[in-house]
């Protein structure tokens, strides 16, 4: 069974920082890319950040290119995003999913909140 675990999320000010984690298990991890995707309040789900299996290419939707970075441990089949510079609009819930784009599997996803 596929299983994706978020954590990491929480609340901060306009200009702080989080790091979201995903814990992975129930398929082979190292050979999957692996995205972060977002629902704000509202709206539909937004992909954010992908990388590709080896961790060696990262993709990010322009709205947070510079301030987020994702990675991945395959050793330990996590993926993570680095959120700096945090905005009140990345206000969301975040999810890891299997695959590029939003169609892939996800977690039950982790509350991200940044107001002042």
């Amino acid at each position: 069974e596929v299983l994706l675990v978020e954590s990491g999320g929480g609340q901060v000010q306009p200009g702080g920082s989080l790091r979201l984690s995903c814990a992975a298990s129930g398929f082979t991890f190292d050979l999957y890319a692996m995205s972060w995707v977002r629902q704000a309040p509202g709206k539909e789900l937004e992909w954010v950040s992908s990388i590709t299996q080896d961790g060696d290419s990262t993709f990010y939707i322009q709205s947070v290119k510079g301030r987020f970075t994702i990675s991945r441990d395959n050793a330990e089949n996590m993926l993570y995003l680095q959120m700096n510079s945090l905005k009140i609009e990345d206000t969301a819930v975040y999810y890891c999913a299997m695959n590029v784009g939003t169609a892939g599997t996800r977690g039950q996803g982790t509350q991200v909140t940044v107001s002042s």
